[in-house]
C-alpha cells in the first residue's frame, strides 16, 4: 500500500459558505456540511443555494464535499426531502451521511447514484450491522463513538469490502448516539433533531435530605465515595430502589 493510500483525510466543518471557501483554500482535502433543518447542525448558515455554490466552489479546488443529512426525520421533514435530493444530485457531492434508515431508503429511490455513507448516530457497533448498512447499499459505515479499538479491529476484519470511519477523538456522549433523550428532557432541546443542550456535561450537585427534612449538599471526594451508595427511586414506584452503580 502506498504512502499516498494511506494518508488522513483532512477533513473540515463548514457552517457558512465563507467558511467552506476558508477550510478550501487553506488545504483541507474534504469538507462537509448541511443545511439546518435536515442535518444535525442547526446551527449552520447554510441555505440549500448555498449547499449548491459550496459544492461547485470545492469541486473546482479538487477537495470532496460530504452532506449532512442526518437528522431523525419526523413527518415534517419527509416533504423537504424532494427538492433537497434533487438539487444537491445535479452537484455530484461525493458523499450524503445518512443516520435515518427512512432517509437513507428514499435517496436510494430517487438518487441511486450518490454514495451513501452511515452517520455514527445509527449507532452501528458490530459487523453484523455494518454487514446490514452494506447490504442496503451504504458505501462507508461511521461506527459509533462505543465501539472499543478490539471492536473496531474485528469489524474491519470481518467487513474487509466497506469504507469505515471511527472517531479517535472529540464529543463523546453518555448513552448510544443518537438515542439520548436527557435534553429534550432538561432542556426541551431535541438532540436527534441537532439542538442538543449536551445536560450530560453540566455540573451538577447531590443533594442528601436529612431526618430532620433538612436538605444539605453532599460533597463527594475520591474519599468519601465508598462510603455512600445510591438509589434511584421513582415517584410512580415508592420503595421500588434502583441501585447506581
Amino acid at each position: 500500500m502506498s504512502d499516498q493510500s494511506r494518508r488522513s483525510e483532512l477533513l473540515m466543518p463548514a457552517g457558512s459558505l465563507e467558511k467552506l471557501k476558508v477550510a478550501v483554500l487553506y488545504g483541507a482535502d474534504a469538507v462537509y456540511m448541511g443545511t439546518p433543518d435536515l442535518s444535525l447542525r442547526v446551527k449552520s448558515q447554510m441555505s440549500l443555494q448555498d449547499v449548491v455554490d459550496g459544492i461547485e466552489f470545492a469541486h473546482s479546488h479538487g477537495v470532496r464535499v460530504y452532506l449532512t443529512l442526518n437528522l431523525f426525520s419526523h413527518n415534517k421533514d419527509i416533504d423537504k426531502l424532494p427538492e433537497y435530493v434533487d438539487t444537491v444530485r445535479k452537484c455530484k457531492p461525493d458523499g450524503l451521511i445518512v443516520a435515518d434508515p427512512g432517509v437513507f431508503m428514499f435517496v436510494r429511490e430517487h438518487a441511486p447514484e450518490l454514495d451513501l455513507h452511515v452517520s455514527t448516530q445509527a449507532n452501528v457497533c458490530s459487523w453484523q450491522s455494518v454487514k446490514f448498512w452494506q447490504s442496503i447499499g451504504a458505501k462507508l459505515v461511521v461506527l459509533g463513538r462505543e465501539v472499543s479499538y478490539e471492536e473496531l479491529t474485528e469489524i474491519r476484519a470481518k467487513c474487509p469490502d466497506i469504507k469505515i470511519e471511527a472517531f479517535v477523538h472529540g464529543s463523546m456522549c453518555m448513552t448510544y448516539s443518537g438515542r439520548c433523550l436527557l435534553s429534550n428532557f432538561m432542556a426541551e432541546r431535541g438532540a436527534n433533531q441537532g439542538a442538543c443542550a449536551n445536560s450530560c456535561r453540566w455540573k451538577y450537585k447531590v443533594h442528601m435530605k436529612l431526618k430532620d427534612g433538612t436538605v444539605k449538599e453532599l460533597k463527594l471526594t475520591e474519599e468519601n465515595l465508598e462510603m455512600f451508595d445510591f438509589f434511584l427511586e421513582e415517584d410512580m414506584r415508592p420503595g421500588e430502589l434502583m441501585e447506581i452503580q
